[in-house]
């Protein structure tokens, strides 16, 4: 991901010599650098320039200059170039850092309270460009504009659906409370990956979730195979009411969290566990059903609890079985979408409370569009569908 709050060698050497402001430390920052950069090829190449070895992965390829313009005056960058191996410095970022990654920047220090006059100070030190407290605040509405503008896209065909929630605190009048930030992604049929939408909401509650897929049905969003997601009652209700007759997948990586609750005796988990993935890795729907029958049996004299609870939830996690085998994997667990949340929740994790649900909003949505950018030029999720439905045999609800 183009940002990171991890910084890199380069704004290391910036935080500790930018404030200093004087042209002797570009040198420094040029000499650092491009010794750093020379060392990461070397290591890359598994070979130094002219060793023959057969650990060598690739060639060097000479050098491409690069003009990067600091607070401390202009830094001449040579990257190294590689040929047999794709390569680029990790002590610096491909592109140095995205115009929305700035603004990620500038929301983040807007959500900790930091005044414009102290982030124009701060994005002068980073960029080596002076802005005033006015054109952070413009930057700041370009970045509501553009998260707004990605909310109300069209959609298009989407195959599979994977939904997820977390939960943030957020000051509403003189309180601080829970509330939810919804997310949705999905799968097209050429096996893309697409963040649809995030939203923050009082809580998972039916009428939250309903607005929140009614909102991806509007913006055009069709062709649905299964949805994926935990077991929230909230969310299931939603489901079934705006996408009744799709496919739902409950989540197998929770199914099993959620067995070790019935398990009375720790140095059973394993065992249970082996047997739940006996059923959801089994080659076919019919298999499937048969381990979980016998897994059922199995239990009703020993853990007669377990028994019910599997009886009655396992078969949530068996809908994977009905789409296409090279798929899968990947759809049988919501894990596409906590990833994301983890992400989020690094970040959220430094502010504490959000002083507004619309911070909340701005931050979450920048970091996935920043996400969203990079799966496009990623490989493909999945393989391609060959059997895409025509358009007559689509389900598309229509919601007024």
């Amino acid at each position: 991901m183009a940002y990171e709050t991890d910084y890199t060698l380069l704004e290391q050497v910036i935080q500790m010599l930018a404030a200093n402001k004087d042209n002797k430390f570009s040198r420094v920052i040029e000499t650092v650098v491009n010794e750093a950069m020379k060392l990461e090829r070397t290591q890359a190449l598994q070979a130094e320039p002219y060793e023959r070895t057969n650990e060598r992965t690739g060639y060097a390829n000479g050098f491409k200059d690069k003009t990067l313009a600091l607070a401390t005056g202009k830094v001449l960058l040579k990257i190294p170039q590689v040929r047999g191996l794709e390569f680029y410095p990790s002590c610096i970022e491909k592109g140095i850092r995205s115009e929305r990654s700035l603004k990620l920047a500038i929301a983040e220090m807007y959500v900790k309270g930091v005044s414009t006059r102290r982030v124009s100070d701060i994005v002068e030190i980073l960029c080596g460009t002076e802005v005033s407290s006015s054109q952070v605040s413009r930057l700041a509405k370009e970045l509501d504009a553009e998260v707004e503008s990605w909310r109300a896209s069209p959609i298009g065909q989407i195959q599979y659906l994977i939904l997820d929630a977390r939960y943030e605190s957020v000051r509403v009048g003189s309180q601080v409370v829970k509330q939810a930030l919804l997310l949705a992604i999905g799968v097209d049929y050429n096996g893309e990956r697409h963040i649809l939408d995030t939203s923050v909401a009082n809580s998972e509650a039916e009428v939250n979730w309903r607005v929140f897929l009614e909102k991806l049905v509007r913006r055009g969003m069709h062709g649905l195979r299964m949805i994926t997601s935990d077991d929230h009652s909230g969310l299931r209700a939603a489901i079934d009411a705006v996408f009744p007759g799709i496919l739902w997948q409950r989540c197998q990586f929770h199914l099993q969290q959620n067995a070790h609750a019935y398990v009375t005796r720790k140095d059973d988990v394993p065992v249970v566990s082996a047997d739940i993935r006996k059923v959801f890795n089994a080659p076919d729907y019919e298999n499937a059903e048969r381990y979980l029958n016998q897994l059922v049996e199995t239990y009703q004299k020993t853990n007669p609890r377990l028994a019910a609870w599997a009886d009655e939830n396992l078969r949530d996690g068996l809908s994977v079985f009905h789409i296409p085998e090279n798929h899968r994997r990947k759809m049988r667990t919501s894990n596409l979408a906590e990833r994301q949340m983890k992400e989020i929740k690094r970040r959220t994790r430094v502010v504490g409370v959000f002083p507004n649900a619309e911070s909340l909003l701005r931050l979450a949505a920048t970091l996935l569009l920043e996400q969203n950018d990079q799966w496009q030029n990623d490989k493909r999720y999945l393989p391609e569908s060959k059997d895409r439905p025509a358009l007559n045999e689509i389900y598309r609800k229509k919601v007024a």
